[in-house]
């Protein structure tokens, strides 16, 4: 063999065993890129986002659960109130786990009309809300004063809504009377929150708990009816709220406690993609536009700098 006929295998070899060998990739560049803060929020006034969700002009609605608000938050960054929800007599302190009363997971219809969920600890304002575009907000469900209603997802017609004190409840969207759809064990808390962040996609309720770092699927049925729950993803300490990328059942899930986000694959494993490097402050949940990915943090544990962050998905 010559010595030019030699080179040439050993740099084909050197560049074979480079395409076998995956290069390594920070947690906040794989499969995420440019995450960076492009707005902070004012802990002072309570504005602790807790969940979003965007029109199709790219406008982002929020509720900012302590300030019982919910906002509007312009392409350009510029914030807007559309609402305070009334305070209840007794401040909230018998808001079940947290004692004080705010505005939880938010939902937009494709008429602009925004679904929220109210916990207050009193019978009178705890449930499922509405806010018309232009108008002002009023309850359309009634929740009992012990719950403690946190993410919501609208599916057609019907709102279902996760209750952290363990169960998922339906409302019509039109307004009514609540039923509780599923409760058991993978949706109770061990100590703390429970069922907590929720999504609709492929006939099944997906839903987070907190407590148990876990993701469940169940199943919806022809009728309506809930099937099986299945504990499709665990490890995942303090899970939030979540996010499907739209690659099949991949999922972005903000983990609170632990200020990451993390990416779970459809077989349940997890690999963490952001962390306070990257701007978390206690993350609350994702939203995505496109291949931009958003994460409010609302800084319930730092108590430093609530804010969003903005990524690219690769």
């Amino acid at each position: 063999m010559s010595a030019k006929h030699a080179r040439k295998t050993l740099v084909a070899a050197v560049l074979a065993a480079t395409t076998l060998i995956p290069a390594p990739a920070s947690a906040a560049t794989y499969p995420l890129c440019a995450a960076q803060i492009v707005q902070h929020f004012d802990l002072a006034k309570g504005q602790t986002p807790e969940s979003m969700v965007f029109a199709p002009n790219g406008t982002a609605y929020v509720t900012f659960a302590k300030a019982r608000q919910i906002a509007e938050i312009t392409p350009g960054g510029r914030v807007r109130i559309l609402a305070t929800l009334p305070a209840p007599a007794d401040g909230g302190t018998g808001t079940p786990a947290l004692g004080f009363p705010l505005t939880v997971g938010i939902e937009r219809a494709p008429d602009g009309t925004l679904y929220f969920a109210y916990a207050t600890g009193t019978a009178d304002l705890t449930g499922v809300w509405s806010l018309r575009p232009g108008g002002t907000p009023r309850r359309i469900a009634a929740l009992p004063a012990t719950s403690l209603p946190n993410g919501i997802a609208l599916d057609h017609r019907t709102l279902y809504v996760a209750d952290s004190t363990g169960a998922i409840w339906r409302v019509p969207a039109s307004g009514g009377t609540a039923t509780v759809w599923s409760s058991g064990q993978e949706l109770a808390p061990a100590g703390f929150l429970g069922a907590n962040g929720l999504r609709v996609r492929d006939g099944a309720v997906w839903v987070t708990n907190l407590d148990r770092g876990t993701i469940v699927r169940i199943p919806v049925r022809a009728g309506g009816t809930a099937g099986d729950t299945r504990v499709v993803a665990t490890g995942l300490a303090g899970i939030d709220d979540f996010a499907f990328t739209g690659r099949g059942t991949e999922i972005l899930a903000a983990l609170d406690t632990v200020n990451q986000v993390a990416l779970v694959r459809p077989d349940g494993t997890h690999t963490v993609v952001l962390t306070e490097a990257d701007g978390l402050q206690g993350p609350t949940t994702v939203a995505l536009r496109g291949r931009d990915v958003y994460v409010p943090s609302a800084a319930y544990l730092t108590a430093k700098d609530p804010n969003l962050v903005r990524a690219r998905l690769r």
